[in-house]
């Protein structure tokens, strides 16, 4: 018969033994050592089998039975019933032969003997269990908290855990910013359990909190409550506050000890899940701060030259304009309007990518038809620029796309910007659509130059620049692609970049397609 840990746990444990049932074990195991020693004697046996027969009962009921005094009685008893049954003159408690008392005194002390050795095998047995048991639950909870993420899921698995060792209901208060947080009940029995949530046992759990000592039931301090409160800390931060209903008994030793070890494995776990996030924070701030010395740096430095170009030809014009010919003072309103152009588009940039990454900007979907979309886009652009030749090819069918119509159109236009500060004068730059399954797909491709294996990796990251290129520097913030895969993504589309053939770069972004319905 193979017997589990808390098999044996629950058998050792005397408290829990029924008297009335080891008396009866006692008694049937009494009942049948002198069963087959009527057969014994019938069939001629020997008295010192009979004597082994009681011996080995006694065995039997030591193991057999909860507590040690069965068996020393029994040893008495099996003497007696020796003596009474099987020894002349019989159905008395005499003796004609004087060599009897020899036999019923070894009897007995090989009874005692035999019944102390198998109590002490038992109560190792139980010892090995309790280890065993207590190795067990140690390593389920150590095991389930390392693969919990969250502060719930860390409470959840404890909470369990205990319930599990303890079957009693247990009550958690999570500590938050010094207070304690709404209680979690996980119960043992279907019983009612709001008892648990009066002001009183509030007040209990708020005082071990504030101490960091146990206190309720089974203590001197509040011993009137309905659980016995402990706090979960390392050291003096206390993350939570445990309250185990008590009942009418209280946990023995064995229970208790690893009652505080499941719970300081709860407090490293949330201890280190508040370090984890700590860490996550820090980072997160870090990153932030590198963001803003990025942004900062790149626009301090990008900002200078087209700031610079537009003050000085604005002084030149308020100085001399009289005494300059019109073609001159036509290139001056030129350049004085690019860069004033293209310091908008920058800050509409970044005002875009702010709003998108911190989730302040809203998308105004709608069905909208894709042709008109890029075709707003392509105007903005060719006032733009004068030396590239921008050509469109639409699908066969009309494309209709749920989304922001302006930020699609900002999309497009950092494409064919990009493509234009990249690509020499007198490149081509094709804007083609295309449906491809349930999306539409545009490609925005150039004859430029392409884009290398290492930029493809990093392009639609913020402040990144192919410093390979030999672009305008004043040019190359580093924010439209950003821009742009972040506007994608809010719309629930993909982007990338590839390589167009024989050369240059082809931008691919898809948007969600509508059905087109034509009503006749």
């Amino acid at each position: 018969m193979k017997i589990t840990s808390e098999k044996l746990l629950h058998k050792g444990d005397g408290k829990k033994g029924n008297l009335a049932e080891d008396i009866l074990k006692s008694v049937f195991v009494l009942g049948m050592c002198t069963f087959i020693n009527y057969f014994f004697l019938r069939r001629g046996f020997r008295e010192a089998n009979m004597i082994t027969v009681y011996i080995l009962g006694v065995l039997i009921i030591a193991v057999w039975t909860s507590q040690r005094a069965y068996s020393l009685i029994c040893s008495v008893i099996s003497v007696l019933l020796f003596n009474f049954l099987f020894t002349e003159p019989k159905y008395t408690l005499n003796a004609y032969d004087v060599g009897h008392i020899t036999t019923f005194l070894v009897m007995f002390i090989a009874a005692f003997i035999s019944s102390s050795l198998a109590v002490r095998i038992k109560q190792q047995a139980i010892q090995s269990a309790e280890t065993a048991y207590r190795t067990k639950i140690l390593f389920e909870t150590n095991q389930q908290l390392g693969m919990e993420q969250d502060i719930q899921g860390i409470i959840s698995v404890t909470c369990g855990q205990l319930r599990k060792l303890l079957k009693r209901d247990i009550i958690f208060y999570e500590v938050q910013n010094n207070k304690l947080a709404e209680p979690v009940i996980f119960p043992h029995w279907t019983e009612e359990t709001q008892r648990y949530l009066s002001p009183e046992e509030k007040k209990v759990a708020l005082w071990v909190l504030q101490n960091n000592i146990h206190a309720g039931a089974a203590t001197k301090t509040f011993p009137e409550a309905e659980c016995l409160y402990l706090s979960v800390r390392v050291g003096s931060d206390v993350f939570g506050v445990v309250g185990i209903a008590i009942g009418k008994s209280t946990p023995d030793f064995f229970e208790k000890s690893i009652m505080l070890s499941i719970l300081g494995e709860c407090a490293l776990a949330m201890k280190n899940d508040k370090v984890s996030k700590e860490r996550a924070a820090a980072a997160l701030l870090a990153k932030n701060e590198q963001l803003r010395a990025n942004l900062l740096r790149s626009i301090s430095h990008d900002l200078r030259t087209p700031l610079t170009s537009i003050s000085g030809n604005a002084g030149i014009l308020l100085s001399s304009e009289d005494s300059m010919d019109k073609e001159k003072r036509k290139q001056l309103y030129e350049d004085i309007y690019d860069d004033s152009l293209w310091l908008i588009n920058l800050v509409e940039n970044l005002l875009s990518v702010t709003r998108i990454e911190d989730g302040t900007m809203k998308l105004r979907l709608n069905t909208e038809l894709l042709e008109e979309i890029i075709q707003e886009a392509v105007k903005h652009v060719e006032k733009r620029s004068k030396e590239h030749s921008i050509t469109v090819r639409f699908s066969d069918s009309l494309l209709l796309v749920k989304a922001d119509a302006r930020l699609i159109v900002q999309v497009l236009i950092n494409l064919m910007d990009n493509a234009i500060k990249y690509t020499p004068a007198g490149s081509k730059i094709e804007v083609e659509t295309r449906q491809r399954d349930d999306m539409a797909e545009v490609i925005v491709s150039d004859n430029g130059n392409g884009v290398s294996e290492n930029a493809k990796a990093h392009i639609f990251e913020m402040f990144y620049t192919d410093a390979t290129k030999a672009a305008d520097s004043r040019r190359s913030l580093g924010l439209g692609l950003a821009l742009c895969k972040s506007i994608i993504t809010a719309h629930g589309g993909t982007i990338k970049v590839e390589d167009n053939q024989p050369h240059g770069a082809r931008f691919v972004f898809t948007l969600p397609a509508k059905e087109v319905k034509l009503h006749e």
